[in-house]
């Protein structure tokens, strides 16, 4: 029996990494479909192989999952957040936080564009910088394109992890990528092509190796458009609205219309920002108007 990490699933085959750095392809055993489990990339599995034909027996316990796209144990998730074209918009940002916090994924924050600000918007932009690291996330805040600085502050972050990086359309992920490796767009084709030669492939997630780190390689990020979770955990996923809410008169206070409010009172002396505030608020109404949908894909690690 071996142990490696799943890095790429096509078709019903999963090939899995293994210590050495060898890859070996494997499917799953029909007791999993049985079962309703269903091993992802990213997971640790036990396998056995033999003539480059493997069957997957047990999936490990996992860190974090996310179902769109469907990918287990992250490190950490990088926002690529663009200031300008498309203009930035704390509500999109708290939305993939929000989305991630509940995955139980560490976020790191990736601002791009600001080269295309003017020194006042700059100067608001650095406040907007602040808040978020105060707060306890890492946002870094390159100061051009060749800011080399804060690019390598991000290669640090990604060394010996395993990342996915999400964004809007024209945010400048796919800039950010190739320039973490030149080669990981090529490797993308690659792989694109070669699964093109099956007629019924779907192309999931892929891991490629960049430097010491890896990469998640993914079609599409749209965990964040529907939050699947219950109203009443909606305050868990703001860490500075947990460190407030402690003082709050009532207990399961919902911090809208209640008298003796903590997090209420922590905005309007400024300890909460009014964005973040407004976000809540916004989620709220969001999660109270849409229909139950509570997935457990996550909780069950």
């Amino acid at each position: 029996m071996k142990t490696g990490r799943i890095i790429r699933s096509l078709s019903g085959y999963y090939d899995i990494q293994i210590e050495d750095g060898h890859i070996e392809r494997t499917r799953a055993r029909g007791e999993f479909r049985k079962s309703g489990q269903k091993p992802l990339v990213g997971d640790f599995v036990d396998f056995e192989s033999e003539n480059d034909e493997g069957l997957i027996w047990r999936i490990h316990p996992r860190e974090n999952v996310l179902v769109r796209p469907p990918v287990a144990n992250i490190d950490v998730a990088v926002i690529v957040t663009a200031l300008k074209e498309p203009n930035f918009t704390p509500n999109l940002l708290d939305r993939q936080l929000v989305a991630l916090e509940a995955a139980n994924v560490r976020p790191l924050i990736y601002f791009t564009k600001s080269d295309l600000l003017t020194s006042t918007e700059l100067m608001a932009t650095k406040t907007v910088v602040d808040t978020y690291q105060q707060i306890g996330y890492t946002a870094i805040l390159p100061t051009s394109v060749q800011d080399t600085v804060a690019f390598h502050m991000l290669q640090d972050v990604l060394k010996d992890k395993v990342s996915v990086f999400m964004g809007q359309t024209g945010a400048g992920k796919s800039t950010l990528l190739n320039h973490l490796s030149p080669q990981l767009g090529l490797e993308t084709g690659v792989v694109s092509k070669a699964l093109s030669r099956g007629k019924h492939t779907t192309r999931q997630v892929t891991l490629i190796q960049v430097d010491d780190a890896l990469i998640a390689d993914t079609p599409g990020f749209s965990s964040y458009e529907v939050f699947d979770f219950p109203i009443e955990d909606l305050d868990n996923y703001f860490p500075e609205f947990v460190k407030a809410r402690y003082s709050c008169r009532f207990r399961g206070c919902f911090h809208l219309n209640e008298p003796g409010c903590a997090v209420k009172e922590a905005v309007s002396v400024g300890d909460i920002a009014q964005s973040r505030y407004n976000s809540y608020k916004a989620f709220y109404e969001l999660i109270k108007s849409q229909k139950p949908k509570y997935s457990t894909d996550n909780r069950n690690y």
